[in-house]
């Protein structure tokens, strides 16, 4: 690796870092207020409205395309957030986080081509409990 890509993979790190300290701030917010139990759907419209109040970058509910050796797959896949352009954002308002949700998580990296998503789980007592940092082909 040339110093230049080293340079830029450590600057892409730290866009990232600090783009997921910030959802994550934000999501402890809305935790706080709403607490757990609620239906997913309520923690999506709640971290919208607090991306907005914090001035993050976001799309919501943001198609993701499917090809398949070499057609495209009408189907309806979304991100629940796509944060900076560069960190998925999935939700879930469960028991437990499962393999499968992280196994959806990692697809959606490799369909969108990025490599940090964050699994938060609003079903905890305690969010942070809830939050999984998943990272695809990006060293740690």
């Amino acid at each position: 690796m040339t110093q230049s890509e080293v340079r830029r993979s450590a600057s892409a790190k730290t866009r990232v870092d600090a783009i997921t300290e910030r959802v994550i701030g934000a999501a402890i917010e809305v935790h706080q207020e709403l607490g757990p139990g609620l239906l997913e759907a309520a923690y999506e419209e709640c971290l919208a409205r607090e991306f907005v109040l914090r001035d993050i970058p976001f799309e919501r509910q943001k198609p993701v395309p499917l090809t398949y050796k070499g057609s495209h797959v009408d189907v309806d896949f979304r991100l629940d957030f796509l944060v900076g352009g560069l960190v998925v954002v999935e939700l879930k308002a469960v028991e437990a986080i499962q393999p499968i949700h992280e196994a959806q998580v990692i697809t959606y990296l490799k369909l969108a081509r990025l490599q940090v998503a964050l699994l938060i789980n609003f079903n905890t007592k305690i969010l942070k409990n809830g939050i999984h940092r998943l990272v695809l082909g990006l060293e740690e």
